[in-house]
């Protein structure tokens, strides 16, 4: 039998009445039991209930078994751990009505946990990720039976977001995202219409607890990943918050590319990088948050984002694409898609990328209508010394390094290169000074040197992709594509094991460019201008790399088949 309704003198429903669902959305409910109308339209009739007082609604109870089970893991992870006492709930007691959220009924007092991710003041239900938790006990456990929840969430408990907003915090250099977290973190108390996208959120909240493996957070990743999933399609049917969408994609396709999924880390950097150039993000900037008309196919609403970071979310934006596109489709073997040509609506006219931090004014560098990337790599390195800066100008000179070494099939005369090969390298040879030297790396904050380790790579690896094929046939060529090798397993030799929780996983592909090239050097070392580097040494040198490579590949298991084929060519050497 159902329970009618009951209404003010207004024909509404009276205040507390309204079931949980509607209460949390502030819609208009109809109070209808078992389901109201709203939650029947919304297909979502089992996740209709109310809290009238007469008992604890299915939410409380599965409140209180999450923090039994985070209780129970704790007991088993530490033998000497001493479980609070729990306080009892009188199940004969009854609350008077109200209209405060059901974690808040007195009648409902959850058990006392200590350190527990879900704080019992938290007046938030606990989203779809943190259902499903599993039971360590191999005996049979009264908390063993499957959760679910009314209806999946975009996001976690309010409380546990900022947690999750730390754990990245540290690694967004890392994946790229130039984004401001203090005002991120703040937006988590706004409304979610005013919030960032789902999309992007959940893939933050994604690479957190992916970066936090092997411990109990990373198995989440799923859940985390689903809904990062739908909010990148949601968002692009709505065509809403296109540049979260675009940050959110990026975090995705690296996500995949780390985990060695590489179909779904390429078809994702791909995609982003096509909605990047519709969008316009290539083009020059003429002030906070404006843009040519004419530049953009798609309109890239700015206003959701904090005023003075604008343009500056824009430009990092793009940098982050350009990056992700480039070094990896050198690394993948496939076709760029973020061009750079006379075509207005290709050319790469964006500044280069400062701090976030450095935009808060306002007062970014303007586009002048000059080709970015083309200006640079004929030489001009001038411009643009930020971190991030020289991580995209190392991006430009890897992809161009491996596009001109494709193009060129012919065997080239001693002394007489084409002209791009000699433009690239008088770039490289006058972008290495601007860089701080490699010697002092551990002079650096661990932000800087992580980005200049990878950015150091990239230059040194880039040499060996321009020269390498013409190596055996130059003597010269041969002992700068050597001297490149070796300068890269220097750099090794400045990371701590714990810097590699911080590193591009672009770095793994680097070094298995380098560790090929050794392995040619050992075959070579008979050779008569290679006389002065022993078997021993460039061994030494493989290992090296190959220790390196093994300890990146135990955070992103990415390079599991390149370590398997060098240990065993090595092997037959």
């Amino acid at each position: 039998m159902t329970n009618k309704p009951t209404f003010t003198d207004k024909g509404t429903l009276q205040r507390g009445k309204a079931c949980l669902r509607c209460r949390k959305r502030k819609m208009r409910c109809d109070g209808n039991r078992p389901a109201c109308q709203q939650c029947t339209h919304a297909k979502k009739p089992e996740g209709c209930e109310y809290d009238d007082g007469k008992g604890k609604t299915r939410t409380q109870i599965l409140r209180e078994t999450i923090q039994r089970l985070e209780q129970r893991v704790r007991e088993l992870e530490d033998p000497e751990y001493v479980s609070p006492g729990v306080m009892l709930h009188d199940p004969h007691v009854h609350q008077s009505e109200s209209s405060s959220s059901s974690y808040d009924s007195p009648g409902s007092t959850p058990v006392s946990v200590s350190h527990s991710p879900f704080p019992s003041e938290s007046t938030n239900s606990p989203s779809e990720p943190w259902t499903h938790l599993p039971v360590i006990s191999p005996s049979p456990s009264p908390f063993t039976t499957d959760i679910f929840f009314e209806e999946p969430q975009s996001y976690p408990p309010f409380d546990l977001g900022p947690v999750l907003l730390d754990i990245f915090s540290p690694h967004r250099h890392q994946c790229g995202l130039g984004i401001h977290m203090g005002y991120l973190r703040e937006s988590l108390k706004l409304p979610p219409s005013e919030q960032r996208h789902p999309a992007l959120m959940n893939s933050i909240y994604l690479w957190a607890c992916f970066v936090s493996r092997p411990k109990p957070l990373s198995q989440h990743e799923e859940s985390f990943l689903s809904q990062a999933l739908d909010g990148v399609r949601e968002g692009l049917r709505q065509g809403d918050k296109l540049l979260d969408v675009i940050q959110a994609s990026c975090l995705l396709s690296l996500y995949f590319l780390a985990n060695g999924r590489l179909v779904e880390g390429s078809f994702h950097a791909s995609a982003v990088a096509a909605l990047a150039v519709q969008c316009g993000l290539q083009t020059a900037v003429s002030g906070e948050g404006t843009f040519n008309p004419s530049s953009s196919r798609e309109k890239l609403d700015l206003d959701y984002i904090q005023p003075g970071y604008k343009d500056g979310e824009r430009i990092l934006a793009f940098w982050q694409v350009y990056n992700l596109d480039r070094c990896w489709s050198v690394a993948l073997r496939k076709p760029r898609v973020s061009l750079d040509t006379e075509d207005p609506w290709t050319s790469i006219d964006c500044p280069w990328p400062q701090d976030i931090t450095e935009y808060e004014s306002g007062n970014v560098t303007v586009g002048n209508g000059f080709s970015t990337v083309k200006t640079f790599l004929q030489g001009d390195v001038s411009g643009g010394f930020s971190m991030q800066a020289q991580r995209a100008k190392a991006s430009a000179i890897f992809s161009r390094a491996d596009e001109l070494a494709a193009s060129w099939r012919y065997r080239l005369p001693v002394d007489s290169y084409p002209e791009e090969f000699q433009a690239l390298e008088l770039t490289i040879d006058r972008f290495i000074p601007t860089m701080i030297p490699i010697h002092q790396l551990n002079a650096t904050m661990p932000e800087e040197k992580h980005t200049l380790i990878v950015v150091h790579t990239l230059i040194q690896v880039s040499v060996l992709q321009l020269y390498q094929r013409f190596a055996q046939n130059d003597p010269v060529i041969y002992d700068k594509c050597s001297a490149a090798a070796k300068a890269c397993v220097a750099i090794t030799k400045y990371i701590s094991e714990q810097d590699y929780d911080y590193l591009d996983p672009i770095v793994g592909s680097c070094w298995t460019t380098v560790a090929e090239w050794l392995m040619c050097e050992i075959a070579d070392i008979e050779s008569a201008w290679a006389l002065s580097i022993t078997s021993a040494d460039v061994r030494n040198d493989i290992a090296t790399i190959l220790y390196a490579m093994t300890t990146l590949n135990a955070r992103f298991p990415v390079l599991g088949i390149s370590v398997s084929k060098i240990q065993k060519r090595l092997a037959e050497l």
